[in-house]
């Protein structure tokens, strides 16, 4: 991945108003790879007191978009198969990385796993795109 293209990734995500709603900080993006952290604050919690699955999702959803958009242009998601397998402790650094695992021209598929600050996995995604023949907007 060319320096110009990941600058431009990072600071399109640093700029997206739902990823500062929920403190979302993309740490690392290669070709068909990204890495990004939150952590599980308060306003995250669901009536139980625990992560709210929308927001693990949303985590697993950044990682998502910034490796399957990775290469420069556009993809957008046919479909996402999440599972829930634990809940983190208060004040937790969550991280989420996603990495393709098969690319052809018109779709890739990503394996992407939550994990906790302590490493325990809690929740696990496949995730399909449609790879559209468009560059990405903001690299023009």
């Amino acid at each position: 991945m060319d320096e110009k293209s990941r600058k431009a990734i990072l600071q399109k995500v640093a700029q997206e108003p739902f990823a500062k709603k929920l403190g979302l900080k993309l740490l690392k993006v290669e070709e068909g790879y990204a890495k990004v952290e939150m952590v599980f604050a308060d306003d995250l919690e669901n009536m139980f007191g625990m992560a709210h699955g929308g927001a693990v999702f949303s985590l697993i959803d950044a990682a998502f978009e910034v490796a399957s958009n990775s290469h420069g242009t556009m993809a957008v998601a046919l479909n996402m198969n999440i599972n829930y397998l634990a809940s983190p402790t208060k004040g937790a650094k969550l991280t989420a990385e996603a990495k393709e695992i098969n690319k052809t021209k018109k779709t890739a598929v990503y394996d992407i796993r939550a994990v906790d600050d302590n490493g325990k996995l809690l929740a696990s995604c496949q995730a399909l795109v449609y790879r559209l023949e468009k560059p990405l907007p903001f690299l023009e």
